[in-house]
């Protein structure tokens, strides 16, 4: 599994931060089809900038499974994030 991008950019807002933990808590365990997270996630509005603040800090991994094609699951900086800023539901 390989990271999509490393932090590089300045703090972000608390609605991008929340919805930062709405993504990686959608990702589930499982890893997703890249093309479904693109299409619920990626946003051309530049004051919401989820997927891309998600890569740029290195929640997301990209990785390709024969069969299945291009997969993005949660990083091990992602599954931390989220264990440490968001209860799990009930």
């Amino acid at each position: 599994m390989t990271d999509l991008r490393q932090s590089t950019g300045p703090a972000v807002s608390d609605s991008v931060e929340t919805l930062i933990l709405d993504l990686l808590e959608w990702m589930g365990p499982d890893p997703r089809p890249y093309a479904e997270v693109l299409e619920a996630w990626r946003t051309s509005c530049p004051r919401l900038p989820v997927w891309e603040e998600a890569n740029d800090r290195g929640f997301l991994a990209r990785h390709h499974a024969p069969g299945r094609g291009a997969l993005v699951s949660l990083s091990p900086a992602g599954a931390e994030h989220l264990r440490n800023n968001r209860q799990p539901s009930r």
